[in-house]
């Protein structure tokens, strides 16, 4: 059913966003977040991304379901998987019968001109104008970390909105189809299609003919098991069909959504190859007579992917399939939560956007904005056989490992701020992975497999060896996120479950985190180092957080130990890593300098086992030494990472120093000459990419957040996982 009360009594700005009427904003005091209603209703100054990214997020769900358009206007070329590979998007209007396209690379249809494109962390509005008509195009991902069934759910609302801009009436159609690449990794393998009803809607879907569940593992793969569905409520006007490329050419020329309702004939000619006559799910709707007063129609893109991951060779489903909930089941409740999940994500965007300016600038609030739905769109949220959630990361654009915990840790901050439980989704694989006989090293893990397959370690030396581990690496990240865990939760239960782990990686980190031997750290890219300076503080630091820890679980004797060797350390540190006016790469380097981004955490988290001229002295050494597009990483070359770059950048003394190193990576967001999902790697002299690219790590930028700790509490203070 088409419920026309919630939509017809919303306005929009001259951003093309809701002004929330009286009744709208009931609603959000009944369904937003208590702790952020404050000032999410109050409309206050907020500022979008509206300048040029690099990429911009559509469809953004997890490492395979995954749309981004690669271009400045969205219809300036293909729609993209996240890897690069074309995964088609069309969108055309007919105006009085001429066909103009507003989505994808038609070329034998001229491009409706695009005014704007607004970016929100849950929505992306394109403006188009021509013709005598204004369109407006939003997708709206209710990414809600608070929520966890609706978080979970593979689907992103598509609506279109058209009113007239001269006055007079026009003849309006919308063409928009989803193509089988969506459901497939290459364009050879074979598809087959149907169309089925659920409730009011139609629902057309596409999936692989062999199905090969979880039999691929990797990085650059696009999935290839359960079936991309195009679910349309029933609207007036509405004709549906699923089209080869040539006969949705064809309809669109002759516009074939006419006032009689003529449908559309399906192809039947299945299975049959992706990269033969394209089939494409279609949704035409014929509106006669549009005026100045906006009409609307909607569909929904989602994917159902059946099983979503493997588990230590256990199968596990989506998280909001944990209770049952069949996807037909799913589509319904979506559908009917349109309205409410709409209210919530707006006011939710707007208190985002509000706070993450007031703490760090609107250029740091933008380029956290642009990494927020990447930050997810690299997770996938599943259920285990007792229906606890667990999240799992794919190391995009890299080697394709499966929770990462040295990814785990630069994106850390995200959850941190927005939902500590989604943190100990993350962190449970890895500790209940590392309890096991299996893994008898006394570090901790790197990893627990290849996307989606999770069944053990396969980076470096795996279970077999300790050649190209990161030992101190990867036991200084997961005490770190513990401690962190802990203060964001107001407690150290989660820490309790799993001490003897965490004990034994400390004993590991007393012994040998001191000077680290030659080993690679997080930054393995840049190969082995030896008395690696900033991997000491990582080491020296995580030793004060297991301190903490174990203040907080009533252990004093073994918090004071641990507490006064971090101290003694750190006072050691000082004096091998000096050199001059900053400190060294490595200890026995003379002559070299690298960003010590480890730090940050010594004030978030209340260590103080460095002085505060530390900071200072560094922030100043790395003002003298920036490029045009940011802070190189080291001595040694001109890249860096983006992540380490906010960590060092929040640990200056004030904001004029915060600015000094945010707008650097501010021009690279803007200017990069590479078109890609946010990189987080790439060069400061061409602000060229130089890998990576729609990786988790952006969620690092939102360790500025945590450096305000009433901010920070504000947040993740404010959080209810599930909905009951």
């Amino acid at each position: 059913m088409q419920s026309k009360g919630r939509r017809s009594s919303a306005h929009r700005d001259r951003d093309g966003h809701r002004i929330l009427p009286e009744g709208a904003k009931v609603l959000l005091r009944q369904f937003a977040i208590p702790a952020l209603l404050a000032w999410s209703v109050v409309l206050a100054a907020q500022q979008p991304v509206t300048v040029r990214t690099p990429a911009t997020p559509l469809v953004v769900h997890d490492p395979y379901f995954s749309l981004w358009s690669f271009d400045d206007t969205l219809n300036g070329g293909p729609i993209r998987h996240w890897t690069g590979a074309e995964q088609l998007l069309n969108g055309i209007i007919r105006v009085d019968g001429k066909p103009f396209r507003f989505m994808g690379d038609a070329e034998d249809v001229p491009p409706l001109p695009q005014l704007s494109r607004v970016l929100w962390p849950t929505r992306t509005i394109y403006e188009f104008e021509g013709e005598g008509i204004h369109l407006t195009a939003t997708f709206l991902t209710p990414a809600l970390p608070q929520d966890f069934d609706v978080l979970s759910r593979p689907l992103t609302y598509l609506t279109w909105s058209v009113h007239s801009t001269d006055g007079r009436s026009h003849s309006v159609e919308l063409w928009v189809s989803a193509s089988a690449q969506l459901a497939v990794n290459i364009p050879q393998e074979s598809v087959v299609w149907s169309t089925a009803r659920v409730g009011d809607m139609t629902v057309m879907q596409m999936g692989d003919n062999q199905q090969p569940m979880l039999e691929k593992a990797g990085d650059e793969i696009r999935i290839d098991w359960g079936w991309a569905d195009l679910a349309v409520p029933a609207q007036p006007g509405m004709t549906t069909g699923i089209l080869g490329e040539r006969a949705f050419r064809s309809a669109v020329a002759r516009g074939a959504a006419s006032e009689t309702g003529q449908g559309l004939d399906d192809d039947l000619d299945m299975p049959r190859a992706v990269r033969v006559d394209l089939p494409m799910m279609t949704v035409a709707f014929h509106l006669p007579g549009v005026t100045t007063a906006p009409v609307t129609r909607r569909a929904m893109l989602a994917y159902d992917d059946r099983e979503a991951i493997e588990y230590l060779h256990r199968q596990m489903p989506d998280y909001w399939r944990r209770n049952g909930q069949t996807f037909a089941q799913m589509l319904e409740a979506a559908e009917r939560d349109e309205g409410t999940l709409s209210a919530r994500a707006e006011a939710f965007d707007r208190a985002l956007t509000t706070d993450l300016t007031a703490v760090g600038g609107e250029k740091y609030a933008q380029l956290a904005i642009l990494a927020y739905r990447q930050t997810l769109g690299a997770h996938k949220l599943v259920a285990d056989i007792d229906g606890q959630p667990l999240l799992f990361s794919k190391e995009n654009s890299s080697n394709g490992c499966t929770d990462t915990v040295d990814v785990t840790y630069p994106a850390a901050p995200f959850f941190l701020l927005f939902n500590p439980k989604l943190l100990e989704a993350e962190l449970r694989p890895v500790m209940e992975y590392a309890s096991l006989p299996r893994w008898h090293w006394p570090f901790a893990p790197h990893d627990i497999g290849t996307y989606p397959l999770a069944n053990g370690q396969v980076y470096g030396g795996g279970e077999t060896s300790e050649e190209d581990q990161m030992p101190v690496e990867e036991s200084g990240n997961m005490l770190i996120l513990f401690d962190a865990l802990a203060r964001a939760e107001g407690n150290a239960q989660f820490a309790s479950r799993y001490w003897p782990l965490l004990s034994k990686w400390a004993a590991y980190l007393l012994q040998f985190g001191m000077d680290p031997q030659n080993q690679l750290s997080t930054d393995d890219f840049t190969g082995h180092l030896a008395h690696n300076a900033n991997l000491s503080i990582k080491a020296i630091l995580a030793l004060g957080a297991y301190a903490q820890l174990a203040d907080e679980l009533n252990k004093p004797d073994e918090a004071e130990r641990y507490r006064q060797s971090a101290q003694q350390m750190a006072v050691q540190w000082m004096k091998m890593a000096a050199d001059g006016d900053h400190t060294r790469l490595a200890f026995d380097l003379p002559g070299t300098w690298s960003q010590k981004y480890n730090l940050v955490w010594d004030r978030i988290l209340g260590l103080d086992l460095f002085p505060e001229s530390l900071a200072r002295s560094e922030v100043s050494y790395y003002l003298r030494h920036q490029n045009a597009f940011g802070l190189p990483l080291d001595n040694r070359h001109t890249y860096t990472k983006l992540d380490w770059s906010v960590w060092t950048a929040t640990m200056a003394p004030d904001r004029q120093d915060f600015d000094a190193l945010i707008d650097p990576l501010y021009k690279f967001m803007t200017e990069s000459p590479t078109r890609v999902p946010l990189s987080d790697w790439f060069d400061t002299v061409s602000g060229a990419q130089v890998g990576f690219q729609a990786r988790s790590v952006v969620g690092g930028v939102y360790i500025k957040m945590l450096s305000d700790a009433q901010m920070w509490k504000r947040w993740s203070g404010a959080q209810t996982t599930e909905r009951h």
